[in-house]
C-alpha cells in the first residue's frame, strides 16, 4: 500500500512539472536570428465597402471565415518582445491568415509563417513549433468589430481568429516579403494600445500572464 502511494505521489509530482514547463516560455535574444528579404506579396487594395462584399461572397461560398495568427516572442534589452509585420508603413498585424477551406489551423499557420517569414513557402526550411491556441475573437456581423466573445445572440458569425503561441528556437531565418516589416515590439508597449495595435494585438499581454517568461541568456 506504502508503495503505491508513493508512486501516486511521484506520478502527480511529474504532473505537475510538466504542466509547469509547458506554462514556461522560452524567448532568446534577437540577435540570435538572422532577417532577409524576398519578392514582395500581392495584396488587395480594397477600400471598406469592397472589402465587406468581398467577405460576403466569400461567406456564402464558404461560410464562416477562420484565421489563425501566431503570438512569436523573442527577447531585447532584457525584455520580451512581440514579432508583428507592418503593412505599408501603417498597420500592424500578427504573422498569420486565412485558412482554406478544409485545413486545419496548425497546418494553415504553418504554410501562412512560411509564406510570410521563411525563405520557401513549402515550409521545407523553417519547422514552426505551434503551441496552444491563446484565444479567439469572433466577428458576428461583416460591419462590426471583433470581440473576444461570441455574443449568445449571433447564431451564424462570420469571421473567428484563433491566436497560436509559437516557441522559436535558438537561431532561426526570417525571410520577409519586400513590402513587409517584421518589427520586434516590447510587450508593455503593445499592452492594451488599442490606437495603435488594434483590440487582438493589444490584448496579447493579456493572453501571456499565465505562463512564465524566461529568458535565455546566450
Amino acid at each position: 500500500m506504502g508503495d503505491l502511494h508513493m508512486g501516486v505521489e511521484a506520478e502527480a509530482i511529474n504532473d505537475r512539472s510538466s504542466d509547469n514547463h509547458s506554462k514556461r516560455v522560452d524567448i532568446y535574444p534577437l540577435s540570435c536570428y538572422y532577417f532577409g528579404s524576398k519578392e514582395a506579396i500581392v495584396f488587395k487594395d480594397e477600400i471598406l465597402s469592397d472589402r465587406i462584399n468581398r467577405m460576403k461572397s466569400n461567406y456564402a461560398a464558404y461560410g464562416l471565415r477562420t484565421s489563425v495568427e501566431a503570438v512569436i516572442l523573442v527577447e531585447l534589452f532584457k525584455h520580451p518582445h512581440l514579432l508583428l509585420l507592418q503593412v505599408r508603413n501603417s498597420f500592424f498585424k500578427l504573422p498569420g491568415g486565412r485558412l482554406r477551406p478544409g485545413e486545419s489551423d496548425i497546418d494553415g499557420l504553418n504554410r501562412k509563417l512560411s509564406r510570410k517569414l521563411s525563405a520557401s513557402e513549402d515550409g521545407h526550411e523553417t519547422e514552426w513549433q505551434v503551441g496552444e491556441c491563446l484565444g479567439m475573437w469572433w466577428r458576428h456581423d461583416f460591419e462590426t468589430l471583433m470581440y473576444p466573445y461570441l455574443p449568445s445572440n449571433a447564431k451564424k458569425p462570420k469571421e473567428c481568429t484563433k491566436l497560436f503561441l509559437v516557441r522559436l528556437p535558438e537561431s532561426q531565418k526570417f525571410i520577409v516579403p519586400k513590402n513587409l516589416k517584421l518589427l520586434a515590439v516590447p510587450l508593455h508597449q503593445v499592452h492594451e494600445n488599442h490606437k495603435t495595435y488594434g483590440p487582438i494585438i493589444s490584448g496579447v499581454p493579456q493572453l501571456l500572464s499565465k505562463f512564465t517568461i524566461n529568458i535565455v541568456d546566450i
